[in-house]
């Protein structure tokens, strides 16, 4: 591990994220929504936003996930630039480079609530770190990480990504 991701590590307290990467949650409001779509099973009182601190370093990727019912926008701080793979619902693959050189490039962008998503390092960089958003916030009960053969078998179109940018 390079001695700049360690200190990043160290330093913001991070550990192991599921999907890829490093994280540590670092806000969570107080203030508690009620979201009526949200179906029978899952808990619909959810908190109105998260922030969660976000390290992706080496060859290591964010693997395809989404999260069901709410919002998430990336922010990227340092390091990177940061690719992102979104599959929309309407299926369509929508590649998104997050850079801190806001002359070329943007540092944010939101991915939609229930859209897949996945992320890597872009450009050969050793590390980059970011944030994400999600609003409502963020409930691992929301979170699906499925393996390669669901993802292909829905989006057929998409083999290449969905390959590079899964972990089973």
């Amino acid at each position: 591990m390079d001695e700049a991701v360690k200190r990043i590590v160290e330093r913001f307290e991070l550990t192991p994220h599921p999907e890829g990467g490093f994280f540590r949650e670092v806000y969570r409001s107080a203030t508690m929504l009620t979201h009526p779509g949200i179906p029978a099973g899952h808990a619909s009182e959810r908190s109105a936003g998260t922030l969660i601190y976000f390290l992706l370093a080496d060859a290591d990727f964010s693997a395809f996930h989404r999260v069901r019912w709410s919002d998430e926008a990336w922010h990227l701080y340092a390091g990177g630039p940061l690719e992102l793979a979104v599959i929309g619902a309407d299926g369509a693959l929508d590649r998104r480079l997050l850079t801190t050189d806001v002359t070329s490039g943007e540092p944010t962008t939101v991915v939609p609530a229930g859209c897949w998503q996945a992320a890597r390092l872009a450009g050969g960089v050793p590390w980059a770190f970011g944030g994400c958003t999600v609003a409502p916030g963020f409930e691992f009960d929301d979170f699906e990480m499925p393996p390669a053969a669901e993802l292909l078998a829905l989006f057929p179109d998409h083999a290449g990504p969905i390959r590079e940018l899964t972990r089973r």
